[in-house]
């Protein structure tokens, strides 16, 4: 298929099912904690308000939560099949640490779910905060395992090689392995801010609109305070990050760099803009200041990073990949941070909810956070090539032995199934979030019955076509 190999069809297959995925639980993460302050200021102020748009994000949340589970069966099936090798190889690590998640995350989500979805006006206030605060805690926990397997094929700790396999020694080291805090807290927070700006895109693109209420007020500012405080923290997490990819995978700074050589006595300049060429080694065209480098990854204006000419022709990531997508990453925090700052300053002036050229911005910025946590982890995964456990483990070495057929047809399958699956399910979600909250939409009741309204109880139903259909039927029949 268009002169790939089994193994760059394997890992493209790979990438592509694990793009769809990773935005639903980003979305589903962010969501569940922030329904979670939406309900406990509602709990505390009595401000409906809080209400309404807990019930209207409440429907998109689970939308989200639905595509998240069904798209990550499906990986969990790929690595059986597709990277048998890894599997043979790692799977004593990573085959407990992802049970792990499914014996808490999982079981926690699958227990208050319910309650969360459907128990509004079926269990006392207390229980159904609980068990939306619980939720919240399991899409975290779920994170959490996820992130430390993942990690630790980044940073692999705790284990001994024994024939030829990976076998775990001291677990607590498997779990927190060096580069695990840093980059669970790296996607916390990028999933927070990408649930932030697709609440403020909602709500700029209801202002511009005319659709001015409390409720798009509400969800608009608490967006924008997200912004403003949480987008420089990542920032600070993700310089730690940084420096602890330059001790542990010093290849992959040297490739997001496009850095190939060390002048001896010069510092490290930071390229702005460049095309690294592996064949050249070198990057050209590149738009470089002298000296950023070294301060900005070793925090000195004399030292020296790693380059890539250091290491060995086949233990080069692909610097051409890395490079870029590292800098979409960058430029589209930095544009958070932007955001945030206007925010405020257009919040002093009493115009935060009519200056049409920032709500345009924060519209078309909804996107971004999910942009830049795909292009983080394109940077992640793609500049620990070729290794899949680093140091250990070469990812040809860890391909199922398929032919470029076989996985050619399993593609293509994937392709047009996801599309039209998650799309389906997107398009809906962006319907719903078109319809925007409403005001007493948390007051109605479930009785329902004869001369009662009655709130439809599916998660997925994104209109009120079946009540307002009820009213016209007992307008026509006199009830």
């Amino acid at each position: 298929m268009f002169g790939l190999e089994a193994l760059d069809l394997a890992r493209i297959q790979f990438a592509f099912t694990v793009s769809f995925h990773i935005i639903f639980p980003a979305l589903s993460i962010g969501m569940a904690s922030f329904l979670a302050v939406l309900e406990g200021l509602w709990l505390k102020t009595n401000d409906s308000t809080y209400k309404d748009l807990y019930h209207f994000w409440l429907k998109i949340f689970a939308v989200f939560f639905g595509m998240g589970v069904v798209s990550g069966l499906v990986m969990a099936y790929e690595f059986g099949t597709n990277w048998s090798g890894f599997v043979d190889f790692a799977g004593a690590v990573t085959g407990p640490l992802l049970t792990y998640e499914v014996l808490t995350a999982f079981f926690i989500e699958a227990g208050f779910l319910g309650v969360m979805l459907f128990g509004w006006n079926r269990v006392g206030r207390g229980l159904h905060f609980l068990s939306t605060i619980m939720v919240a805690i399991g899409t975290l926990m779920s994170t959490f395992w996820i992130l430390s397997s993942n990690s630790w094929m980044h940073t692999p700790a705790g284990y001994e090689l024994i024939d030829g396999r990976v076998v775990p020694i001291h677990w607590l080291e498997v779990i927190f392995n060096p580069s695990f805090p840093f980059r669970w807290a790296h996607m916390t927070i990028a999933a927070y801010l990408s649930v932030a700006f697709l609440v403020g895109a909602s709500a700029a693109w209801h202002l511009l609109r005319g659709n001015d209420n409390p409720a798009i007020r509400k969800m608009f500012s608490m967006a924008m305070w997200m912004a403003l405080f949480v987008a420089p923290i990542q920032a600070f997490v993700g310089d730690a990050h940084g420096l602890n990819t330059l001790e542990h995978q010093p290849a992959k700074i040297a490739a997001i760099e496009g850095h190939w050589e060390n002048p001896p006595g010069e510092a490290t300049p930071l390229i702005l803009f460049g095309l690294p060429d592996m064949e050249r080694e070198e990057t050209r065209f590149k738009v470089e200041i002298p000296v950023l480098g070294s301060l900005i990854l070793t925090h000195s204006f004399t030292e020296q990073i790693p380059a890539l000419k250091d290491f060995p022709k086949e233990d080069r990531p692909p610097a051409y990949v890395v490079f870029w997508s590292f800098r979409i990453m960058v430029a589209l925090g930095l544009l958070m941070i932007a955001a945030g700052v206007w925010s405020l300053f257009l919040r002093w002036r009493h115009k935060l909810y009519e200056t049409k050229a920032f709500l345009r911005l924060i519209m078309c910025m909804g996107p971004t956070g999910l942009i830049a946590i795909l292009a983080g982890w394109f940077t992640t995964e793609v500049g620990r090539q070729p290794w899949i456990v680093y140091g250990l483990l070469r990812t040809k070495d860890g391909v199922a032995n398929h032919s470029v057929t076989q996985l050619s047809i399993t593609l293509v399958s994937f392709v047009v199934v996801y599309f039209a699956v998650f799309g389906i399910g997107t398009v809906y979600a962006l319907r719903m979030i078109g319809k925007g909250p409403h005001t007493g939409e948390g007051d109605l009741t479930t009785q329902g019955g004869p001369g009662h309204d009655r709130h439809p109880k599916r998660p997925l139903s994104a209109s009120d076509e079946g009540t307002e259909k009820a009213h016209s039927h007992d307008q026509l029949t006199g009830h």
